[in-house]
């Protein structure tokens, strides 16, 4: 199968209002793709229009909302590239969350993604060129304490990604997950004020861009955007995960969920 040749593409991207979003859209328009940027925050993506000039289109949609996907998919028309990107932080013991609150983080985490999905994927296999993109986290391959809302909803991409890919095989539509660990200066974890354990290190919003272009360009499957000991960690919880949940403990990983949750707990 044939990569998109991202040169004139259009390419729709949830979440462009923060940090990972606007570094995912300048790494696309650098690449010569057309731009249809969506998030709720009107004033963000007008700027981030007038930024990056010609060939960007801006569309507010919130996602949260039961007909946002379906209807945002309607007003973006034939697109070439989707980048589900679009999230809400979800930190904090499961039972911290109202019902609704917990509905609304698996609203904007995984079924608007599939949702869109399912309403832009058939026009690109009959077009017989498209790419899907899902930006999900480290977090969806490794669970942790204060993590399990915001987890099922990174996981749940994953497996989905994974079938769909199957599903469109042989269509010229490719699949990309892409695992981001902690970002510095932009995202959900550097605006929560949290601070890491000494050794897990950071990565930026703008290798998480180049990683989304590296999917897309060279059909990868999965892509990681972490330092190598959270890869490791990952990967370790994936063979033994009741070891790895106890180096978590020892590592400081609940005081951290604390941290992190009550400084996105006004974003749910």
């Amino acid at each position: 199968m044939a990569a998109v040749q991202l040169p004139g593409s259009i390419a729709l991207v949830t979440g462009a209002s923060g940090g990972l979003g606007q570094a995912i859209a300048r790494a696309l328009h650098g690449r010569g793709a057309r731009l249809a940027l969506t998030a709720r925050r009107d004033q963000v993506l007008d700027e981030l229009r007038a930024e990056l000039g010609g060939g960007v289109r801006a569309l507010p949609a919130d996602l949260s909302d039961a007909r946002g996907a379906a209807e945002l998919a309607e007003r973006a028309g034939a697109v070439d590239v989707l980048v589900a990107n679009a999230a809400l932080p979800a930190s904090g013991r499961y039972d911290d969350f109202s019902p609704e609150e917990m509905d609304r983080a698996l609203d904007v985490n995984l079924r608007a993604p599939m949702q869109l999905a399912l309403a832009l994927a058939p026009g690109m296999a009959e077009r017989g060129r498209g790419h899907l993109v899902f930006v999900s986290s480290m977090s969806g391959k490794v669970a942790s304490a204060g993590g399990s809302v915001y987890s099922a909803g990174k996981f749940g991409l994953r497996g989905f990604a994974g079938g769909l890919r199957e599903d469109l095989r042989d269509s010229g539509v490719g699949v990309t997950v892409v695992f981001p660990g902690f970002i510095r200066e932009s995202g959900m974890f550097a605006e929560s004020g949290a601070k890491l354990p000494p050794g897990l290190g950071t990565n930026s919003a703008e290798e998480v861009g180049a990683a989304v272009v590296r999917g897309i360009e060279k059909q990868r499957a999965e892509v990681d955007v972490a330092p190598l000991p959270v890869r490791l960690g990952a990967y370790a919880a994936a063979l033994a995960p009741g070891l790895a949940a106890r180096v978590q403990r020892r590592l400081g990983a609940v005081e951290l969920a604390e941290r992190m949750a009550e400084g996105q707990r006004h974003k749910r």
